[in-house]
């Protein structure tokens, strides 16, 4: 399995185990994640979820390039609509959701960060939706999620120039509620899952789901117009020279 789940009192730890490809997420891989968090969603036990990856230098990747490089535009709509599963399935679970973003959270992997309800980083965490230098927008959220956390301005800012930030950037512009040493990063996830624990299951619950309403406004529209564009960028020349130049560790050759 990719995915992991485990337990720690009325904490669910979601950990991405997929350190040899730095946590990218391939089809079978986002179909699990959504299993994974589905089946916590019917756990009355487990009162708070912690999410983060396996290893000390990604949170998630992104989305595994070798398998989308070669995907048709039909392809790419199923695969952005798992991906969209994935993250939806981090914010419509009833229970809170806490992001500790250990490594890199690129592209897809910012993404399902996005969705988290709360995000704390290891001072060694970056995060990019770098999805523009490989010929696509992005796939799973990032353009209706990302300007209502951040702003619209340092969002854009993000999406179009497809730049990396660190930690201490992202907690600048609100990314993320914290920064902690490494070694420090799931013992303060846990306190404050424990914190969120001890109050009341049913008021929590009902907490998030206000917030989640505020927070998504008229949103679902977007998301659907996101996937359409998405996969359609999949016809075009710029998906496979930037996806191919990246798999050949080049710098991409766009034409006009």
């Amino acid at each position: 399995m990719s995915i992991d789940l485990s337990r720690d009192g009325a904490i669910g730890i979601v950990t991405v185990n997929r350190p040899e490809r730095m946590n990218a997420l391939a089809t079978a891989d986002l179909a699990e994640f959504a299993s994974v968090f589905r089946q916590i969603g019917q756990d009355s036990g487990i009162r708070v979820v912690i999410l983060t990856g396996a290893g000390d230098r990604a949170f998630v990747a992104g989305a595994d390039i070798a398998e989308m490089a070669n995907l048709t535009g039909d392809e790419a709509m199923d695969f952005g609509r798992l991906g969209h599963q994935a993250s939806n399935a981090i914010e419509q679970v009833p229970q809170p959701v806490i992001a500790a973003v250990n490594g890199y959270a690129f592209g897809g992997g910012c993404e399902l960060v996005l969705a988290a309800d709360i995000r704390i980083a290891s001072t060694r965490a970056q995060f990019a939706q770098p999805e523009v230098t490989l010929g696509i927008p992005p796939g799973w959220g990032g353009s209706q999620r990302l300007p209502a956390i951040v702003g619209p301005g340092h969002a854009a800012e993000l999406i179009l120039t497809g730049k990396r930030i660190d930690a201490a950037e992202a907690l600048r512009i609100g990314l993320v509620n914290s920064v902690h040493e490494p070694d420090a990063l799931m013992d303060a996830a846990k306190e404050m899952a424990v914190r969120i624990a001890k109050n009341s299951p049913q008021a929590v619950r009902t907490a998030k789901r206000l917030l989640s309403a505020r927070h998504r406004g008229n949103r679902t529209s977007g998301l659907n117009e996101e996937i359409r564009a998405f996969a359609s960028s999949f016809d075009h020349p710029d998906q496979r020279e930037g996806m191919t130049a990246f798999l050949e560790k080049r710098s991409p050759s766009y034409q006009d």
